[in-house]
């Protein structure tokens, strides 16, 4: 994953990432994928296919937007977190791990 160099900006009222064209690319690239996944399970319901069927590409789905969501974690450590904690701003740890705690449910 060598595809991390962003950069967090923060002012008073909105926080944003900028993400490198690379890594912008990838993840659209991932959700457009997912989505096609996630209309062809759709279409599976439609078509009254087997549950088991069903679910295994339900998993399929969750695993690859897992994968999606390690990705950007690692960019937002490697740049938006180590940017905070040396500007002093220790309370992005906690912040951090609510966040960790939502993907892992």
């Amino acid at each position: 994953m060598n595809e991390i160099n962003d950069v967090c900006c923060s002012s008073d009222n909105e926080r944003k990432s900028h993400h490198s064209d690379k890594m912008k690319g990838s993840l659209i690239s991932r959700l457009n994928r997912i989505e096609g996944q996630i209309r062809g399970v759709k279409a599976m319901i439609e078509r009254d296919t087997y549950c088991d069927d069903v679910l295994n590409q339900i998993a399929a789905i969750q695993s690859a937007l897992n994968g999606v969501g390690k990705l950007l974690l690692e960019g937002h450590m490697k740049s938006c977190v180590v940017e905070r904690i040396q500007a002093g701003e220790n309370e992005v740890i906690d912040e951090l791990l609510i966040t960790v705690n939502k993907l892992m449910k």
